[in-house]
């Protein structure tokens, strides 16, 4: 994300914290990251680094689930472009940028 946000001012992220099941200690990042809204957690995470423990009460992760079942979503990362199309697993910025840009 970091390179596209140097490369184009005009594209947004929304990222909707999403843990799969079969990752024990995902839902308690992912509340975490939400209840701290913290990019930099969210980074943590990635890094494998432990990250605290939340401090809030938040039904957010919960809804994105129930979302995510809604659409049919069951895996990670994923890319909702803005013309509906999906776009599972890791993409380079390069690739989005074109993808955004058409």
């Amino acid at each position: 994300m970091k390179k596209i946000f140097d490369e184009k001012k005009d594209i947004v992220f929304f990222i909707k914290m999403f843990p799969l099941n079969s990752h024990p200690e995902a839902y308690g990042k992912a509340k975490s990251i939400v209840c701290e809204k913290s990019l930099k957690l969210l980074e943590d995470a990635y890094e494998k680094k432990i990250l605290p423990k939340s401090n809030c009460e938040t039904p957010v992760v919960d809804e994105n689930i129930k979302l995510a079942q809604k659409l049919g979503i069951t895996s990670v990362p994923l890319i909702i472009l803005p013309d509906g199309r999906l776009l599972p697993g890791y993409k380079d910025a390069k690739t989005l940028i074109g993808l955004i840009s058409n």
